[in-house]
């Protein structure tokens, strides 16, 4: 009965559109209340969740990608991705995918990347003669690049989900290839689809005016290489990044391009805090919520479900995906990697999956949900910045959908393209 009260509650709550960190608390105090614990037991799990000393990363990682997105470094970065690529057909469409990896790799938030880029990029395309749709859907499946390359916040997010055990450093070298794949599917989609419609190019402005873009970019770059050299080669941890990433945010915007005004500094700090206080929220209610599933024992029920199922290893990973997709269109990624991670962890670990490898595939899955309805935020930013609805844009989506699945076909079934970078620095 304990599982229909704690599962039961939390969808009535969802369906009735109450908010899913408060879905979360209610449907973990009932549960215990039932089950004849002292209520004080969810506000201790709760706090717990919220107390680790990684997760001090997130607030930083959240504030620098908003400095960088105000004070003006995604414009030069997304200049100099047009200037290079900006000639080919729908060239507008590929400087997007372009823009987004680079600063992908800044700001690690596919939301903040879907405003940043295609505030700029979505009207340039629509005055160009591309189509709406195809500029809002180039825009929120390229903004998934940013979940898998550093400083991705739900690699860390992650981490923690699955005890803090698994190696930050490698989850964000992990997570470059894929994060480099899933560009090119995208790149591909978009410029077939450009030929179809028939979309324009755009002038080469040559090989000075391109390096020119380069220089002026470069501040901007640079702190790609702070945030992973730094990391990956031990010189300070992910959470010490993210405040030297802040530091460097602010010296580059202030003293470089001079761009950052004292209102638009006040609306970052406004901005991460307010994020920040929703994603934590969120993170601790969950933590509740996974405790509970523990102390229940619902991973190993689960497991022993699916390997009555099935012992095929890839079959597993197959109905772990599916679930995955499933459950993305209705839950946000931040407290569906809290929740499915102790589930789902141990059963692949079982299974002889490497736990680097399984987070590249869950962040890749639980990102394609962020682009489907009903709840698909990234979805949502884009059309809003497009000024079209979000069933206008899913008309067309399904190329660039079907270029997301099949990279995560070939992540899930190839652990090399998650494995082979993270061993050539162990």
């Amino acid at each position: 009965m304990e599982y229909w009260i704690l599962f039961g509650v939390f969808t009535a709550l969802m369906l009735v559109g109450t908010p899913i960190a408060f879905c979360l608390g209610i449907a973990s105090f009932a549960t215990v209340v039932y089950i004849g614990r002292p209520a004080i037991v969810v506000f201790q799990q709760l706090n717990s969740g919220v107390s680790a000393f990684t997760l001090l990363a997130i607030p930083f990682f959240i504030f620098a990608g908003d400095l960088m997105m105000r004070g003006g470094i995604a414009a030069r970065i997304i200049q100099f991705a047009g200037s290079l690529i900006g000639h080919v057909r729908g060239g507008l469409g590929q400087v997007n995918v372009a823009a987004s990896t680079l600063f992908g790799g800044i700001s690690g938030s596919a939301v903040a990347e879907a405003a940043a880029v295609g505030g700029i990029m979505i009207p340039q395309m629509k005055a160009r003669g591309y189509g709406a749709d195809y500029a809002v859907n180039v825009t929120s499946m390229a903004a998934l690049i940013a979940l898998l390359l550093p400083p991705s916040h739900n690699m860390i997010i992650y981490s923690l989900s699955g005890g803090g055990r698994i190696s930050i450093a490698d989850l964000f070298t992990a997570g470059i290839i894929p994060g480099l794949l899933l560009a090119l599917a995208l790149s591909i989609t978009a410029y077939i689809v450009a030929v179809k419609r028939g979309y324009p190019t755009e002038p080469f402005p040559g090989f000075s005016k391109a390096f020119q873009y380069f220089l002026i970019s470069i501040p901007g770059l640079m702190l790609i290489v702070i945030i992973f050299g730094g990391v990956r080669s031990g010189i300070f941890t992910a959470t010490e990044s993210s405040c030297i990433a802040v530091l460097y945010a602010l010296l580059v915007t202030l003293l470089i391009y001079r761009s950052l005004s004292f209102k638009e500094f006040v609306h970052c700090v406004t901005g991460a805090v307010r994020t920040t206080s929703m994603v934590l929220f969120i993170i601790g209610a969950a933590a509740a919520f996974g405790w509970l599933m523990a102390y229940l024992k619902v991973a190993p029920i689960l497991t022993e479900a699916i390997s009555n199922l099935t012992s095929d290893p890839l079959m597993v990973l197959l109905l772990i995906n599916v679930m995955l997709l499933l459950l993305g269109t209705f839950m946000d990624m931040g407290p569906l990697i809290v929740i499915t991670t102790p589930i789902f962890l141990p059963m692949v670990s079982a299974f002889g999956v490497d736990p680097v490898h399984f987070g590249v595939i869950m962040i890749l899955n639980l990102g394609i949900g962020l682009n489907t309805p009903p709840l698909g935020p990234v979805q949502f930013v884009a059309a809003a910045v497009g000024k079209i609805t979000v069933w206008e844009a899913m008309r067309s989506v399904w190329p660039f959908y079907t270029a997301g699945l099949i990279v995560l076909g070939l992540v899930t079934y190839i652990p090399a393209l998650s494995l082979w970078l993270p061993s050539l620095f162990r």
